[in-house]
């Protein structure tokens, strides 16, 4: 450390911190990151992999809008998957299998080569705060360091807890110390402070499994990187994934020693995430079911480390020995670390704003698990607009958000600060009212616009990205403009295809919007030369859905509408006629910036709305834009 000044400091080294201090450090900002651990930055705690279905959206929004994960994540790929590639183009999702262990080198290299940014292995004590103003940190060992901003990433680290069997210990995770007295300073201070608790399955030696037992889980042939900036060719060698389950025998042993697990003798208070259950949940909730899907992942290309996903547990070691060997492949398994729960303090995210700046404290951001997420790429995410919003701020330029119809990352901020959560928050598509907008492959045409904003992707990087654009626009161009005539060749063409023939000429527009013809077929008649695949998919996606994009374009520009009346800071929501108790309680804690976040506010009624703006008519002398959107 070479000062005791900065103007940005950023607590954590995890996947939040490290886009944090990336980012205000490239926008010029001198950033600090303090971190318990310089040997762990960016480390993958569990599962290695990133991306999935609505994470994997999320990544290449960050991707272009200048971060660094997806670059990461094409580093150390060593498996590649699309999901749900023959579904709709909406629920289409990129995963990569990655090398732990090169994912967080990558990562430190890159921090430890950054202009502007130091690192720093400290403990911190408490965060300085003078007149509700956030000043800096203090260390455990006193010494105090002085910040213009400060962003708190700490994961599962605040008052973490580590539950094997009955058994519990202090720590964020494995080996590493947790982080006490931050949450009870801040819980002192009035912030609303509760507990969450994930877990995390053993991992196993390679040579002690039976493989032929197994069902080899092999990735895609065809490579599409996360990132923009990437190469098209995969870097690292790539492995083979394998599939087994558990039987009714591994579920006997469970359902004997449920007594023994944190979660149902009473130890842990806090609430697990639904959406990634432990195994003693799964045969708890889903008694009915004689078997559950394991993959076993490796962890790397040079570690004999096997990930079992789908199989966290915080049983006894010898529970879990017991019921491993139930699993084909695993009869004579050999465990090098048992799975254990973390239960960890977390705040309640409505007491952030949409900049991830906490209320009752300017200057002080939260980002990642401390706001109730799960995910590396959740935390990623937030970390990154914690950096921009505090890097904007100090250099007094207007805020950066991200709307629901722009992007995941915005329906993911929206989500937290007007709904709250009361279990790890996990991205989903299911989770976007727009999602046919929100696609994975037309994330530069969504936010190039943003990008250019924020300012921190370099020359090279907008290059290929306006590159990108333009190919695009030119193909929309050619397919509006070229035409086909229902000349005898042409019916031949189509009748080939397996497409009806013409009753008049076309453009190649609208012979593309029949769901039977690609851009494959239409070779005949346009010249691709080498546009991309990935620049193709995009533009024929966006022609064949035209028409429902349309319809979800009119909902977005309602929900425009209602987001465009900001609700006063002051607006006293116990005075309005018409609210029931539950709705002012509701309204009063999230405290809207909008009439559409209003909307959004689970328990709030239509009827509620329409209270707010008889309230608002009667109160302001001129208000626009107050008419409802139509249903």
């Amino acid at each position: 450390m070479k000062s005791s000044s900065y103007d940005i400091l950023v607590v954590g080294a995890g996947h939040a911190g490290v886009e944090a201090c990336l980012a205000t450090s490239r926008l010029g900002l001198k950033t600090l990151l303090l971190t318990s651990s310089l040997d762990h930055i960016s480390f993958m705690s569990c599962n290695p992999s990133i991306g999935g279905l609505a994470k994997g959206h999320m990544v290449r929004e960050l991707d272009v809008l200048g971060g660094q994960m997806a670059l990461a994540a094409d580093q150390s790929c060593i498996q590649f998957k699309r999901l749900n590639s023959s579904r709709g183009p909406a629920v289409r999702g990129t995963r990569v299998q990655s090398d732990k262990h090169e994912y967080s080198r990558y990562m430190s290299e890159i921090l430890r080569s950054q202009e502007n940014l130091e690192l720093l292995a400290a403990d911190v004590a408490e965060v300085l705060i003078e007149r509700e103003v956030a000043k800096g940190v203090r260390l455990r060992d006193g010494s105090e360091i002085f910040a213009r901003k400060v962003i708190l990433t700490t994961g599962t680290f605040m008052n973490g807890i580590l539950h094997l069997g009955l058994n519990k210990t202090s720590g964020g995770r494995v080996g590493e110390k947790a982080s006490v007295g931050l949450s009870d300073q801040l819980r002192s201070l009035g912030f609303e402070v509760r507990r969450l608790k994930t877990g995390t399955p053993a991992r196993l030696l390679k040579e002690s499994i039976d493989w032929s037992q197994t069902i080899p889980q092999a990735g895609d042939e065809r490579y599409i990187p996360f990132s923009f900036r990437s190469p098209s060719q995969l870097r690292l060698p790539q492995i083979l994934c394998h599939l087994s389950h558990t039987t009714e025998e591994t579920h006997e042993i469970i359902r004997r020693n449920m007594h023994l697990s944190p979660m149902y003798s009473g130890q842990i208070e806090g609430t697990g995430p639904r959406y990634c259950p432990s195994i003693e949940d799964k045969i708890s909730r889903f008694a009915d079911k004689l078997s559950h899907q394991t993959f076993l992942e490796p962890e790397g290309l040079n570690t004999d480390l096997i990930y079992l996903q789908g199989i966290s547990t915080s049983l006894p070691a010898e529970v879990q020995l017991e019921f491993l060997k139930t699993i084909p492949g695993l009869q004579n398994v050999q465990v090098a670390r048992f799975g254990y729960a973390v239960e960890y303090d977390y705040f309640e995210p409505f007491q952030i704003n949409h900049q991830l700046e906490t209320r009752a404290v300017r200057g002080l951001y939260f980002a990642g698990q401390i706001n109730g997420t799960s995910g590396y790429e959740e935390a990623a995410v937030q970390g990154f607009l914690a950096g921009v919003n505090a890097a904007r701020s100090t250099l007094e330029m207007p805020e950066f958000v991200l709307g629901r119809d722009e992007a995941y990352i915005g329906v993911l901020v929206d989500d937290l600060i007007t709904k709250g959560t009361k279990e790890p928050y996990r991205m989903f598509t299911s989770r976007a009212e727009h999602r046919l907008v929100l696609r994975e492959d037309n994330v530069l045409d969504r936010l190039a616009k943003s990008s250019a904003e924020i300012g921190l992707l370099g020359d090279e990087a907008k290059s290929l990205m306006n590159l990108s654009l333009e190919r695009r626009a030119l193909l929309r161009r050619e397919l509006e403009s070229r035409r086909i005539t229902p000349k005898e060749e042409t019916q031949k063409w189509l009748i080939q295809k397996g497409s009806s023939p013409l009753l008049k000429s076309a453009s190649l527009e609208e012979i593309l919007r029949r769901p039977e013809l690609s851009f494959r077929d239409l070779g005949d008649w346009l010249d691709l030369g080498e546009t991309p695949e990935l620049d193709q998919e995009s533009v024929e996606i966006e022609i064949k859905y035209k028409g429902y994009v349309k319809r979800q374009m009119e909902l977005i520009e309602a929900a425009r509408r209602m987001d465009s009346l900001s609700l006063p800071e002051t607006l006293a929501f116990s005075e309005i006629y018409g609210l029931s108790q539950e709705e002012k309680e509701k309204l009063t804690k999230v405290r809207p910036k909008t009439l559409g976040q209003a909307a959004r506010i689970s328990g709030v009624n239509p009827s509620a709305i329409q209270s707010i703006l008889v309230y608002l008519k009667g109160h302001r002398k001129k208000i626009s834009s107050l008419e409802m959107p139509p249903e």
